[in-house]
Order: C-alpha cells, then structure tokens, then sequence
C-alpha cells in the first residue's frame, strides 16, 4: 500500500497531495463544489463510493480543514459537509483537470462545461504572467527557490 504523505519531499504540491491526492477525493470535491453535494448519502449515491472510504475521506477533509461537519437543521442525527474557504479555493484546480481531460480523455467532447453565474461566459483556468500577462508555453516556465527552501 502506498504511504500518504510525503514527509522527504519539501514541495507544496506534494503537500496538497497529502490532502486531496487519494482516490475518490477529487470527485468528493468536485460534487460538493459544483453539484451541491453536502450529505454523506449524496455523495454515496452520486458516485458508488464504498462507505467506508467516503467516511475515511470525508473525516479527513473536516481535518484538513477542507471541509466542515454541521448539523442538519431539524435533523438530530444528521449532518452535512460544506466546503470551507480552503476547500473553495480548490475549484481552480479542479476546473484546471477538467480541461486536460477535455483534451486528451474525451474523444466525444467535453461532458460537462463551467459557466460564470454572473454573465453567462465560459470558465477556463489558464496559467498567465504576472508581469506581462503572457501566457507561457511547456518549457517556458522556471523553477527558483521559493522563501520555504530550507
């Protein structure tokens, strides 16, 4: 079995990993970000995860931070999970998967497309320069030390 966190590497990717890299935990994100998904039998029901990992990934999330366990209204035993700020901030990269999988895993097209609830427009996640605004080909991008180098 493959370890879960990556205590050698000093990267904030492998960080991130750590959080969201295991199986199921991206499309958990995904449903409670963009299908509404806040109930445990939700998130069963739309993705055919086994219970027990759902409560594993779910759990770890709240203790990420990720996500946060609130009492149903009205409801004594039950709960929900709502992405926090961090959990959120997430959409970006989800969005960012969704289009590489657009262009190298749907051969009949994209099945689903983002749209900005504001104006109606197409969301798409680029990557652009901070001071020129260009944005960088494969190969154009360096990589320095960051101030967490140790």
């Amino acid at each position: 079995m493959l370890g879960r966190t990556y205590e050698r590497e000093n990267c904030s990717a492998a960080r991130a990993l750590e959080v969201v890299g295991e199986r199921w935990s991206l499309l958990i994100l995904r449903n409670a970000m963009f299908s509404g998904s806040t109930r445990f039998t939700e998130f069963q029901r739309q993705l055919g995860v086994a219970p027990n990992i759902l409560s594993n990934r779910l759990d770890r999330f709240v203790e990420a931070g990720v996500m946060e366990m609130r009492p149903l209204p009205g409801d004594n035993d039950g709960h929900e999970y709502v992405l926090t700020r961090r959990g959120m901030d997430f959409q970006p990269v989800i969005i960012a998967l969704t289009a590489w999988g657009d262009q190298y895993a749907a051969p009949q097209g994209p099945p689903i497309l983002y749209e900005h609830d504001g104006c109606g427009g197409m969301v798409h996640q680029h990557l652009s320069c901070e001071k020129c605004d260009a944005l960088p080909q494969p190969g154009q991008v360096n990589v320095l030390q960051g101030p967490g180098m140790a």
